[in-house]
């Protein structure tokens, strides 16, 4: 009977043809001979399959009725059509498979194509939307989706509309060579067996509907648990984060349970109605060979067609689950795809044109929700070449300012330019590629060193990856490993000390040669000795840069052009470092609070009194 249930949750028809008006032109796609020319022969193929699958009943029948004749027992005929009833039904199962061979490049490539586009969509949708999903339920959407475009192109192609076929050519064959009563009866069982599948299996809807929702979100909680395994380490919760897991896959096993014991229910109702039209059917056949209008091989064709149509039916509670189930993946997946593009390039947009990388801020507004402001009337300007530095208090908007340079927000009001072009008039492609950043918050990919360097500009050759690496000062270290640039740095690049990951960074940025750099917190998390070797780096890679500095700890900025203070997403001030500290404003008092800090943290260690009169201690350190 019916395999295991899946998950069938509401559909409107609206949105079913909504996903197969996505699909078909993925079936059929443009500009793709072959393609065309393989979805045609698949379904000749399909054809001939079912003409020479229900003309094997026949060739039984034939085959019987010269069996039961004891002139023809002597001779060759009815061994004859023993062999063309086999050659029949090996050719029915031999154009199967050859639809099958040649439909699958049609069927995986637009699962490919689609899959692809999915992709490539959720990297063009804005930072926001990313902030605002789980990573773990949008990759089992994805998953899901993917999945499900698979079985529902194989599934309805090669099993509803063979079967619909088979269907019809049974009952149009049953009414022209026995009796219209036949059909009647045929198709009566059947329509019954639909009717009361999908009634019985909307009925279970609501009992396996949160099947999807409970495993969505133990895979969510999962991932995410896994992710931050240090911080879960770091406060003993692994039996908490077990809690958490083990509750949403309660409900899953809940639902699963329920929805067995009515999977049972369907399959013995689907079993006794295919019974009844059977029975029927051969009662009306016996009668016929006893009242002489019909044969004995009557009789056995008539119960090869009948067994021969409900086979592919028995399937039908599954199928039709699995479809709907299918629609809604890819609904949900398609649903992806229709995101708003919050930030998206004009059309005909330009590429960034070449030039210094002057950076301006004009009058900018900004803010992520309407009722909550970050960014007022801020302008600042960083002169090709020059190093412009922005800080201020948590909150203040500093690395908003860094978001909106990379185009990930759009701002509410003003303009941010580069070489006098409007970031919002050119590509975003070209735009991002004239920006080199160094992150606060490194994360690597779960790849080698090599990779996570190369990543800056992929086409570069080994040499330039070692050259940027020492650029860096992790040259060294990394030949120290046993499997040099190979060494996996896993998950996040856990594998690495912070400032390691830091110089990886550094490196990916230099390899990148970009026209513009941003350091965005890149040494707050470092020590105070791995923080000035860093930074020593950083300002060997910005020399002849245009770069922007922003920076909690005021002692790494006091070489800058220009720093400015933001105070809750204003310009408090502005300056080079001797006329802030002159001015004796925000930005003086920050230094002293700095400063204070330092000498309590250095008060508290053994060699604080010898630093000290080494004049090694530096305010904000």
């Amino acid at each position: 009977m019916s395999p295991p249930a899946s998950p069938l949750p509401n559909i409107k028809a609206a949105d079913a043809w909504r996903v197969v008006r996505i699909l078909l032109p993925h079936l059929w796609p443009r500009n793709a001979v072959e393609l065309r020319l393989r979805v045609v022969a698949a379904g000749v193929l399909l054809v001939l399959a079912k003409l020479v699958n229900v003309n094997a009943p026949l060739l039984y029948k034939y085959a019987v009725d010269s069996l039961s004749d004891q002139r023809a027992q002597i001779v060759a005929v009815p061994i004859l059509l023993l062999v063309a009833y086999g050659v029949s039904r090996v050719a029915a199962q031999a154009f199967g498979e050859m639809r099958d061979a040649i439909f699958a490049k049609v069927a995986q490539r637009a699962v490919r194509s689609l899959a692809l586009s999915t992709f490539q969509h959720m990297h063009k949708l804005a930072l926001r939307f990313h902030l605002e999903r789980r990573t773990g339920g949008l990759s089992r959407v994805i998953e899901r989706g993917t999945q499900s475009m698979d079985f529902l192109i194989n599934f309805m192609t090669f099993n509803i509309i063979p079967t619909i076929l088979e269907i019809l050519l049974v009952a149009g064959i049953m009414w022209y060579l026995y009796d219209w009563r036949f059909a009647a009866v045929t198709m009566a069982a059947i329509a019954g067996y639909i009717v009361f599948t999908v009634k019985l299996s909307e009925w279970r809807t609501s009992l396996v509907r949160r099947m999807n929702e409970s495993d969505t979100e133990a895979n969510a909680k999962a991932i995410d648990s896994l992710l931050n395994y240090e911080t879960v380490k770091y406060f003993g919760n692994e039996r908490h984060e077990a809690a958490r897991f083990d509750v949403a896959r309660k409900a899953y096993e809940k639902a699963a349970v329920k929805s067995r014991v009515s999977l049972s229910l369907l399959n013995v109702g689907q079993g006794f109605i295919i019974s009844v039209g059977l029975v029927i059917v051969m009662a009306m056949a016996g009668q016929g060979v006893i009242s002489g209008k019909m044969t004995i091989g009557d009789f056995v064709a008539v119960n090869a067609f009948l067994i021969q149509l409900y086979q592919p039916l028995n399937f039908l509670g599954f199928v039709y689950r699995e479809i709907r189930t299918g629609l809604v993946n890819m609904e949900k997946m398609f649903g992806l795809l229709e995101a708003d593009i919050e930030v998206a390039d004009k059309p005909g947009a330009p590429t960034l044109a070449p030039g210094p990388g002057a950076v301006r801020f004009e009058h900018v507004d900004f803010h992520y929700e309407a009722n909550r402001q970050i960014l007022h009337d801020v302008t600042l300007s960083v002169p090709a070449g020059h190093t412009v530095a922005i800080v201020g208090p948590s909150g203040a908007g500093k690395s908003t300012v860094s978001r909106i340079l990379y185009r990930f927000y759009d701002v509410a009001g003003g303009g941010v330019s580069i070489d006098g072009q409007d970031i919002r008039d050119v590509t975003q492609a070209s735009l991002r590629a004239a920006i080199g950043i160094v992150p606060q918050d490194t994360v690597l990919f779960n790849d080698t060193i090599y990779y996570n360097i190369c990543y800056g500009r992929p086409e570069a050759s080994r040499e330039e990856i070692e050259a940027a690496a020492k650029l860096a000062r992790i040259h060294d270290f990394i030949a120290c490993l046993p499997e040099g640039y190979d060494t996996m740095v896993g998950e996040r690049g856990l594998k690495l000390s912070g400032g390691e990951k830091q110089r990886v960074a550094i490196a990916r940025t230099i390899l990148k040669d970009p026209r513009i750099l941003l350091f965005d917190e890149a040494t707050s998390a470092l020590d105070t000795r791995t923080e000035q070797e860093i930074a020593q780096s950083l300002r060997e890679v910005s020399r002849g840069r245009t770069t922007i500095v922003i920076a909690h700890r005021l002692s790494t900025v006091v070489d800058a052009d220009e720093i400015v203070v933001l105070v809750e997403g204003r310009v408090a001030e502005r300056g080079t470092h001797p006329a802030l500290m002159a001015k004796n404003g925000v930005y003086a008092d920050m230094w002293r609070r700095q400063a204070e800090a330092a000498e309590e943290a250095l008060a508290e260690l053994p060699e604080a009194p010898s630093l000290r009169s080494q004049g090694r201690l530096r305010a904000g350190d």
